[in-house]
């Protein structure tokens, strides 16, 4: 086979709210779903704690974070990648 093995980790897209700890960034990912008796869109988002090697990201950065095995009691994804650095709109 020559063809590249589809990697099974999730890999989400968010917005970093803070840079403060040590190697962590939190990403906030938001997502529209349909409510289910309603059939309004409505956002729902969830935090992670994402492990930042070099603390490259910063607040308001648009990142990809991709999931892991548990690094910490909270920790379990990892920035893999710049989406868009923050302020350039």
């Amino acid at each position: 086979m020559t063809e590249a093995k589809k990697s099974l980790k999730r890999t989400l897209i968010g917005k970093v709210v803070s840079d403060k700890r040590q190697k962590t960034v939190t990403v906030l990912v938001e997502r529209r779903v349909k409510h289910e008796l309603y059939g309004k869109i409505v956002a729902k988002s969830s935090k992670y704690h994402a492990h930042d090697e070099k603390g490259e990201f910063k607040l308001g950065d648009v990142i990809e974070i991709t999931e892991s095995r548990p690094l910490s009691k909270t920790k379990n994804w990892v920035a893999t990648r710049l989406v868009q650095k923050a302020g350039l709109l």
